[in-house]
């Protein structure tokens, strides 16, 4: 993760977002007060929210971790958008 004081920041803003959104790569905004913050793009502060409410289903991981443990994925056909149903 890279890390930028803040004065930088502020200087270099819109290239930040820039970077986080083209990379995904986080970036560390630091002060001289221990205060910091990190700069992540939406889609990836999405993401987060969207694994952090699935964790918080009672079970929902568990299940998950059964499925992968006792499924046979060698045998596991590719998914086909074209295929009727």
């Amino acid at each position: 993760m890279t890390t930028i004081n803040i004065t930088n920041a502020r200087q270099n803003l819109y290239q930040l977002v820039k970077d986080v959104n083209t990379g995904f790569n986080p970036v560390t905004i630091v002060n001289n007060k221990g205060e910091n913050a990190v700069l992540i793009s939406e889609e990836e502060w999405r993401g987060i929210e969207e694994t952090l409410y699935l964790s918080s289903i009672p079970g929902y991981v568990d299940n998950i971790k059964d499925i992968n443990e006792s499924e046979d994925w060698a045998v596991a056909e590719e998914y086909d958008s074209n295929e009727e149903w």
